[in-house]
């Protein structure tokens, strides 16, 4: 059973910083890629960066282009997100997902982080 261990999130003013952490535990198959989605109140689940476990190849949603920085650390399991300049439009819930090289997906259990103005 695949379990996760998300941190880093909290309340921080505008233009501030936060680290996210995701660490996974409980992997018994191949890891192709990691990432990270946010959810705002009454808004769906969006993609905010993902990360090749095996290249470390990175995308990013244009939104956080340039402020925010996904990294992973595979001896650990664990994806990070690094987030600067933040303006409330990033408030949310903060989810970390992990893809099996066979297609499966597995979701974080959520950090939130409110940003004021």
């Amino acid at each position: 059973q695949v379990q996760f261990v998300e941190s880093g999130g909290g309340l921080v003013q505008t233009g501030g910083s936060l680290r996210l952490s995701c660490a996974a535990s409980g992997i018994t198959f191949s890891i192709n890629n990691m990432g990270w989605y946010r959810q705002a109140p009454g808004k769906q689940r969006d993609l905010v960066a993902t990360i090749s476990r095996s290249t470390g190849i990175r995308s990013y949603a244009d939104s956080v282009k340039g402020r925010f920085t996904i990294s992973r650390d595979n001896a650990k399991n664990t994806v990070y997100l690094q987030m600067n300049s933040l303006t409330p439009e990033d408030t949310g819930v903060y989810y970390c997902r992990l893809y099996s090289s066979s297609g499966g997906a597995y979701w974080g259990q959520g950090t939130q982080v409110t940003v004021s103005s």
